[in-house]
């Protein structure tokens, strides 16, 4: 099962591809300033989607959001590979040998083609490898669930190149509670996600407050001697109500810790008129379930009907732009970067921003909107690899 549909089940079904792809078209300066600078992806799921269906992204793919020729054509230097485990598996083995198969991908990914990517574990490890024109592969772990309480595991997985991750997923685990789960167990942290955010600092694995309650939240920021992250995450402004995206207060807290949101770019995240798409749909969807049945041939055909009755409200890069530019009038350019969720979000995706070779689109909307190229550096990448630096330093100076 892909991982979108845990979360988007009412959506991210396969076909909104039959809904309109309005065509956005990038100058070359635009395309030269992706391809000048480093472009870091705060997460895309290509490891999950591999553990769906194997597909060599070494080579051009028919599938899914990522491939090697994409990428480059995109300009895209360092995406982090999401090391994605269900919250289904939560409190069992199946989840820490999840992480580990999940890196092994990503480790065969650079040994079939280690003449375009590479591992990176460090800020110098990107550059270093940005300057021999390869893709650099940091990874993050999405559910902290694999660390299973133990602070071994956590060395253990840093070790094998985990340099941030996400707290919780879908539900509320052992270390946080989640924005999705009306449980709140912890009210915030556990006592050992309390341990866990000093011991992250002292290691120099970022904090990753995507998808965790806002509670969690303020006590990460509380905690943490180092800047945190949002991997991919939207704003609350233009989705009210949704608590997986951050909200203004929010936002102005994690800038006055020095860390960075990075806009996630998938429709319900971006766009109410999606949101709300959805939400009408599963609405729908349920009053069917239960009047034919949950297996019926009525709700198998359900979403298609639905589809072709009212299309999927796309939203499109401008969308995108709006949440980068809202930030950046809230608290400043230093404080985001792009965290796409690419081969996570399913067919949501924006017009204009469906795959990793469109980048330019993104870039050339914030020149229209009167960006410098200085500015757009940072939003491409160089906000992400500052933070970075310092969670790095952070560890050197506590160890």
């Amino acid at each position: 099962m892909n991982k979108s549909i845990w979360i988007f089940a009412a959506l991210t079904l396969s076909g909104f591809a039959t809904a309109e792809n309005h065509t956005f078209s990038a100058s070359q300066q635009a395309k030269d300033i992706a391809q000048k600078y480093i472009l870091v992806d705060g997460h895309i799921d290509v490891p999950y989607r591999l553990q769906d269906e194997w597909e060599d992204v070494t080579q051009a793919t028919e599938k899914g959001d990522f491939d090697y020729p994409r990428a480059k054509s995109g300009g895209l230097n360092a995406p982090f590979m999401s090391i994605y485990v269900p919250a289904s598996l939560d409190n069992s083995p199946a989840s820490t040998a999840l992480a580990n198969q999940l890196i092994d991908y990503v480790e065969a990914i650079v040994g079939r083609a280690p003449d375009k990517f590479a591992i990176a574990t460090s800020v110098a490890d990107v550059k270093k490898q940005f300057a021999q024109g390869l893709i650099s592969l940091p990874m993050g772990m999405e559910n902290g669930s694999p660390i299973q309480g133990d602070l071994a595991n956590l060395e253990h997985f840093y070790n094998r190149g985990i340099r941030y991750i996400t707290l919780a997923h879908s539900m509320s685990n052992h270390i946080s509670d989640s924005s999705y789960d009306l449980r709140r167990q912890w009210k915030g942290l556990s006592p050992f996600g309390k341990e866990l955010v000093t011991e992250m600092n002292k290691l120099g694995i970022m904090l990753d407050i995507s998808h965790v309650s806002d509670d969690a939240f303020y006590q990460v920021i509380d905690i943490t001697k180092a800047p945190v992250i949002a991997s991919h995450s939207s704003l609350r402004k233009f989705t009210p109500g949704f608590e997986r995206n951050m909200d203004d207060d929010m936002i102005k807290a994690l800038a006055k810790n020095g860390g960075v949101i990075m806009i996630n770019f998938g429709s319900t995240f971006v766009d109410q008129k999606s949101r709300d798409w959805r939400t009408k749909m599963g609405e729908k969807r349920k009053v069917v379930e239960q009047k034919f049945g949950a297996d019926s041939k009525k709700v198998e055909n359900f979403e298609k009907q639905y589809r072709e009755q009212s299309p999927f409200p796309f939203a499109d890069v401008n969308t995108v732009v709006e949440h980068i530019d809202y930030v950046v009038n809230l608290v400043g350019i230093d404080y985001v970067g792009i965290g796409s969720d690419y081969d996570g979000v399913g067919d949501s995706l924006p017009n204009g921003l469906k795959d990793v070779s469109t980048y330019p689109n993104l870039v050339q909307k914030l020149l229209e909107k009167g960006y410098t190229e200085k500015n757009i550096e940072k939003l491409l990448g160089a906000n992400l690899l500052r933070v970075w630096q310092q969670v790095e330093d952070i560890a050197g100076a506590t160890n």
